[in-house]
């Protein structure tokens, strides 16, 4: 993976000014700590930092390709995991490679086939062209938005960059938000509405979709989305298929030039990528695979199972890592780490995000990266295949809201009353989330209750699975850590996109159908494992030092927050003894969550020196 950013102006000689996307460029070093390059011409600054995972010396970026007395300039985050047949595609249309580089094959796929090149890549990916002749720019983003792409216009000017931190170091990029930026803070966040930048006038290119900038304007695109149709295999041409893309999903996703290793918890989503990525390593490599987990310091002790947690993993990970003798890591962290880590949360993020669970991947990540620079992560089976309880509880099925965000009372209770009035939460949830319904791709003659859940699968791909993509990337880029995410491959999601629900819940369990297509793979006992969410402490001694965090920011009369909370219900929570409640965002996030949460934002708005206007 890598770090991309630029700016263009199409009418202003802007070369003189190119130390500005350098300083860009530079802010993204944690992403690409390899190496770095730019280009630049009167209209068109280039920047890109590299992490190394194909083809060392070929694939240097801005790379730069010439076709008669065009140019065309690339610069790229992300990885193609189709390279081998579009090289081989492209080669029979006459172009010629001198690398080995999925950059090489991108950039010529895209002066082969202009914007159209969408229909031919698959992959995690984001990035620009830029055409000198034409003066244009191609952006573009994966259809997931697994990678991500922030940009603004200014003037005549667009800017961008893989992350908001180098888009503000642009000196036309302000550190400003009004009342809408407020209401995605704190009605909606840790979630963002697709294509919001937070900033005023920035913009996050959705998933899915292009623009193309030139003398004629601005173009915005969307090149992908799910199709609805009558899903009409039959039960065992399911399963079949079914194994053969989950298969061949993870098998793309372990070309690398650098070691490669899995996140594994002993569910069964990261147990199916590590069983298929060790047999893989064994008959291809005969090389043991090595996998990683992550726990929590005397959590054995203060753990309580509950309906969103029903167990601990470390039974199932022993047994994963016995049966597939992996090479396996457990590490583990303290309360104290996970308290200081909510500040390099903030950074890597550049915005406050999900709290401890962004905390402790950070920490994780930068553990993982000491043996290996490429992960494969479970995130994202749940959203496609319906693994979350709000699938099919009935309470959470019919909530006419987002269904992991429920407690929207509860949450406004410590906003401030100026702060209600002002964004008014609620109407602003309802207005994001019917927008969104609007959007759903129907099926005709589809009965209520399916035509349900497929309202609620496309909600959790386009908003929930989005959150879960925007913190792996942050947290693993952070220490030059590329994770990729196999369930993510289109292939697989729009095949199971149309598959019915009695099918994708076959034998009455969720994500039953997974579960038979992965029979055979991986142990029983395993496959049975009743779904269990990424980790959390449940030690009260971090209750305890967030609450105290909290009560030391709302005393400090110079907190930016202030202005934005109850400061007495805050106060009166976290005095209060009760347990961790009703999660107000997701399965995670509970009371000491949401002390945490405030507290990322009075970091995010000092470090950041954000204005409200």
């Amino acid at each position: 993976m890598c770090g991309i950013a630029g700016w263009i102006n199409l009418f202003e000689n802007i070369y003189p000014q190119k130390k500005v996307v350098e300083d860009m460029t530079n802010i993204l070093t944690p992403r690409g700590p390899d190496s770095c390059g730019f280009w630049s011409s009167p209209h068109g600054l280039l920047g890109h930092r590299r992490l190394i995972v194909v083809d060392p010396a070929g694939g240097s970026q801005p790379m730069v390709k010439y076709r008669g007395e065009n140019t065309f300039v690339i610069v790229y985050n992300g990885e193609l995991y189709n390279t081998s047949e579009l090289r081989d595609m492209l080669q029979s249309l006459g172009h010629k490679f001198t690398s080995s580089s999925d950059t090489e094959v991108l950039l010529e796929s895209y002066i082969e086939w202009g914007p159209e090149c969408t229909r031919h890549i698959n992959g995690i990916f984001a990035f620009a062209v830029w055409n000198e002749r034409e003066r244009s720019l191609f952006l573009c983003r994966d259809r997931f938005g697994v990678k991500p792409l922030f940009y603004a216009q200014r003037g005549n000017s667009l800017i961008f960059a893989s992350e908001l931190k180098a888009m503000l170091a642009h000196p036309l990029i302000e550190p400003d938000i009004d009342s809408e930026g407020l209401a995605e803070i704190f009605a909606l966040g840790p979630a963002r509405t697709p294509g919001h930048g937070i900033y005023k006038g920035v913009h996050e290119l959705k998933p899915g979709h292009y623009i193309l900038y030139s003398p004629s304007g601005i173009y915005n695109r969307c090149y992908w989305s799910f199709e609805s149709e009558p899903h009409t295999d039959d039960l065992e041409t399911t399963i079949d298929k079914l194994r053969e893309l989950v298969q061949n999903s993870i098998e793309r996703q372990l070309v690398a030039d650098v070691p490669v290793c899995t996140f594994l918890s002993g569910g069964l989503d990261s147990s199916a990528i590590t069983a298929i990525a060790a047999m893989h390593f064994k008959n291809n490599k005969n090389q043991q695979l090595h996998t990683f987990s992550i726990d929590y310091i005397d959590n054995e002790r203060f753990f309580r199972a509950s309906a969103f947690q029903p167990n601990s993993d470390a039974h199932w990970i022993k047994l994963m890592s016995e049966k597939f003798n992996t090479i396996h890591h457990n590490i583990k962290f303290d309360t104290p780490q996970l308290v200081e880590s909510l500040v390099s949360a903030v950074e890597a993020r550049d915005l406050p995000g999900m709290a401890d669970i962004d905390s402790s991947l950070w920490l994780f990540c930068k553990e993982i990266k000491k043996n290996a620079t490429v992960a494969l992560s479970g995130e994202c089976a749940d959203e496609i295949f319906g693994g979350y309880p709000w699938f099919y509880k009935e309470e959470m099925l019919n909530a006419d809201t987002f269904p992991w965000a429920r407690s929207t009372q509860e949450r406004t209770k410590v906003f401030s009353k100026e702060l209600n009035e002002l964004i008014q939460p609620e109407k602003y949830i309802l207005r994001r989330y019917r927008e969104t319904l609007e959007e759903v791709p129907r099926l005709p003659g589809e009965n209520g209750l399916e035509a349900r859940r497929r309202e609620l699968f496309y909600l959790n791909i386009k908003w929930f699975m989005c959150t879960l993509l925007d913190r792996k990337d942050r947290m693993s880029m952070a220490h030059g850590l590329e994770v990729r995410v196999p369930y993510c491959d289109h292939r697989l999601a729009q095949y199971v996109w149309n598959i019915p629900w009695n099918v994708k819940t076959l034998g009455g369990m969720e994500k039953g159908l997974l579960r038979k297509a992965l029979s055979g793979i991986l142990p029983d006992e395993v496959l049975y494992r009743k779904k269990s969410p990424y980790p959390k402490t449940h030690n009260p001694s971090y209750e305890k030092a967030v609450s105290t965090w909290i009560t030391e920011i709302l005393n400090d009369s110079s907190s930016p927050l202030l202005p934005f909370v109850n400061k007495k219900a805050v106060l009166e929570l976290s005095q209060s003894e009760s347990d961790y409640g009703k999660p107000w965002f997701g399965q995670l996030m509970a009371k000491p969550q949401l002390f945490a949460y405030l507290i990322q934002i009075d970091i995010w708005m000092r470090k950041y020196k954000v204005r409200v206007v």
